[in-house]
């Protein structure tokens, strides 16, 4: 058979080495719309911070390595314009060479990933405004980082917002984030919210939040950001607006979307139309507490979902189990973590819930009292199952948000948390962990 992928990063990758290392005598051709394979989108901020000191560290296998040791057709600066499911024929554009190209297909993998939301403001194209996706996205932020550039305005205050702010401090700019909404991070719940406000006013960020913008000013770079509220003097602008999935191309093709144009994938990434799957952050993800198809881009999920793809293409059937919309970033001193529900979300589900929020510390209270750590746990009012968790604090977040997510998967109750075997040395944790602490308080 002839298999044919869209993508050649995360998604894409994983389904093609899943069909190498399970299969034999397939063709296999992938088709990039860049120049770079399998890299770690999300390690781009720290490239700019200087934690990573080369784009080169972030890329895990170049084209020239599937080429010659997996004998996979990876091909570079094809981008693929149409999709005709009758004939099964991918076309495109391969921008090396200027010309039309088409390549036939036994089994399709659509695994494009999602574009930076760029919303048609004026004065957008000028220079000094940047997006954040690609290692050569990255690349044009650090050639700007001259003495020009003192002021820092951020679109967004999600995780790239919010992760790229510490890395323009990194760089002794002056930050400002500006957000159309009321808190950073909302994927938290707003008491949540205040502790990463706190952070950013801590390390002299400038929040202007409910606040929107209208236009950019300058002559051939940007020199003013214009909102609803106010003017604003800039050297640079990097619009972290969110992401939209890279579908467009798919139109009148009969492929079921949703969410922004999320294609629709059943368990075993198939989509509406046979022969033709699709995983990453082009796809939607099944979450196992909302028991609904969702849209949830991360890396995780795409390396999971391609590598499921992957096997169901060459005929070995296993079903991608789903998320639980578990995430993590380091803001600052802080790491801010969260899994499940939020209240919002388990009221846009229909959910009822409890929730319960403590501060404790991340090992025993004598040992290590500076390391404040503040659990919010979220659960079913009636059924007591757990439905979300959030953890900020300095230390110790990152393990427990990954025994709440282990909880959530396998659908715990908050009293089963306490009969949870977890280590505990002072260094460490205290007797109770601060999960079951949390528990233990649950009404």
């Amino acid at each position: 058979m002839k298999f044919v992928i869209i993508g050649g990063d995360a998604a894409g990758m994983s389904a093609a080495m899943q069909m190498v290392r399970n299969s034999e005598g397939h063709e296999i051709v992938t088709l990039e719309r860049g120049e770079i394979y399998s890299y770690g989108q999300c390690g781009l901020p720290y490239v700019l911070s200087g934690d990573v000191d080369s784009t080169d560290r972030l890329i895990a296998r170049t084209p020239e390595t599937f080429r010659d040791q997996y004998g996979i057709d990876a091909r570079t600066r094809h981008e693929v314009t149409k999709v005709d499911c009758d004939h099964k024929i991918v076309f495109g554009t391969d921008h090396h060479s200027g010309k039309p190209f088409q390549e036939k297909y036994d089994r399709l993998l659509i695994a494009t990933g999602a574009d930076p939301v760029v919303p048609p403001w004026e004065g957008k194209q000028l220079q000094g405004i940047y997006s954040l996706k690609t290692i050569p996205d990255i690349e044009k932020i650090i050639q700007s980082m001259d003495h020009r550039v003192q002021t820092v305005t951020i679109v967004g205050g999600g995780y790239i917002g919010l992760e790229m702010a510490e890395a323009f401090a990194a760089r002794n700019k002056q930050i400002r984030i500006i957000d159309r909404g009321s808190q950073l991070a909302k994927l938290f719940d707003k008491d949540m919210g205040e502790l990463i406000h706190e952070e950013a006013e801590r390390n002299r960020i400038q929040l202007n939040l409910n606040e929107s913008v209208e236009e950019f000013k300058g002559n051939t770079r940007v020199e003013t950001i214009v909102t609803d509220r106010g003017e604003y003097e800039t050297d640079l602008v990097l619009v972290a607006a969110g992401v939209v999935p890279n579908t467009s191309f798919l139109e009148d093709t009969g492929i079921y979307t949703s969410y922004q144009g999320a294609i629709q994938v059943n368990a075993f990434m198939e989509t509406s139309i046979h022969d033709i799957f699709a995983a990453g952050d082009c796809a939607t993800q099944y979450h196992r507490i909302k028991h609904t198809n969702d849209y949830v881009p991360l890396g995780t999920h795409a390396n999971k979902q391609g590598q499921v793809a992957g096997l169901n293409m060459v005929n070995i059937r296993k079903p991608f189990k789903g998320i639980v919309g578990t995430s993590i970033l380091k803001f600052f001193d802080l790491t801010l973590a969260r899994t499940g529900l939020s209240e919002k979300e388990a009221v846009q589900s229909h959910i009822p819930y409890q929730t319960i929020t403590t501060n404790s510390t991340a090992a025993a209270g004598y040992y290590s009292s500076g390391d404040e750590l503040t659990i919010k746990l979220l659960y079913h009012k009636d059924k007591r199952m757990l439905l979300g968790g959030q953890v900020i604090g300095r230390e110790g977040a990152d393990k427990r948000i990954d025994v709440l997510a282990t909880a959530l998967f396998h659908k715990m109750t908050v009293e089963e948390l306490l009969d949870l075997d977890l280590a505990y040395a002072p260094p460490y944790n205290s007797v109770w962990d601060p999960v079951q602490q949390a528990a233990r308080k649950a009404k």
